[in-house]
């Protein structure tokens, strides 16, 4: 019989340790849980301003991208300058096959013409110096 209870308070340790552990991390993830969205508040409440900012200045609002160029624009953000149809395959992982690299151009030449790039942000003249 004393085995029996020994068991049972063995067991009883390690479930109240993993109850523990448990709550720890479901404190944790509250708090990460909060933060994520106190910052998707703040990104909402961003894209919206931004939004009305341009319907104010006549700006159209702008059109959802179809599946598949977020990733083509995040290939390109990390790149350092332009790409060809193939290096963005390679950036995506998706092949380098003639119909990967193929179907890739076709998505890409709706973005614009010629060697891929993000258009540059204008810079600011500079002034000659006296």
């Amino acid at each position: 019989m004393r085995e029996l209870l020994d068991k049972i308070d063995t067991r009883r340790q390690l479930v109240r340790e993993t109850v523990e552990r448990l709550r720890e991390q479901i404190t944790l993830l509250t708090e990460q849980l909060g933060a994520a969205e106190d910052t998707l508040k703040r990104l909402e409440i961003t894209r919206e301003t931004i939004l009305a900012l341009a319907a104010e200045d006549g700006f159209p609002p702008p059109e959802p991208l179809p599946p598949g160029y977020h990733e083509i624009l995040a290939a390109f953000e990390k790149a350092d300058g332009t790409l060809r149809a193939k290096e963005v395959c390679q950036a995506l992982a998706t092949g380098t096959e003639p119909r990967h690299v193929e179907g890739r151009r076709a998505k890409l030449k709706r973005l614009g013409p010629g060697l891929f790039a993000l258009p540059l942000a204008p810079r600011p003249a500079s002034r000659p110096q006296t």
